[in-house]
């Protein structure tokens, strides 16, 4: 049975790019810091499910592209989305038998662990400090996943039956 194999890129890269505008979408400013990483998640959705077709590279490219999109320097989203999707490239098989409770758990420790990455690099540039506006795009990423894993699982789905 043939299977369409430009249908599963397409839907990757409509999914990362709506997830671009997601991530520079104009919000009050009382809701900014409370805006998860759109794309982050969308890579690691895509990293666990089908990780043959998004992978570090994927998690690479779009790094750049949102470093270029906000301002930020060049480099630092790409080696952040690299390593999280690395570490869940590496465990996939076991992540996707958990239940959504304990893949919540392991998406909050990737944001987390990129957070912490992105203010690293923050804080060698010019010295920062931490504030409790830093933790707010972990804890409303984390809170999100189960949605934007619903939302993922339903564009993926129809393209498994055929």
């Amino acid at each position: 049975m043939k299977t369409n194999n430009s249908s599963g890129f397409i839907q990757i890269s409509i999914s990362l790019a709506l997830a671009m505008c997601l991530r520079i979408l104009p919000l009050p400013e009382s809701f900014v810091a409370f805006n998860p990483d759109w794309v982050l998640l969308t890579l690691i959705y895509w990293s666990l499910t089908l990780p043959e077709r998004a992978g570090i590279f994927h998690a690479w490219t779009f790094g750049l592209l949102t470093d270029v999109l906000t301002g930020r320097l060049l480099g630092q989203y790409a080696l952040a989305y690299a390593l999280v999707i690395y570490l869940c490239i590496n465990l996939h098989k076991r992540l996707r038998n958990f239940p959504m409770l304990q893949q919540g758990l392991f998406i909050f420790f990737c944001l987390l662990l990129s957070q912490l990455l992105l203010f690293f690099i923050k804080n060698i540039q010019h010295p920062a400090q931490l504030h409790a506006t830093f933790w707010l795009p972990v804890f409303t990423g984390t809170l999100v996943w189960p949605i934007v894993y619903g939302v993922l699982r339903l564009v993926r789905l129809p393209q498994s039956f055929r």
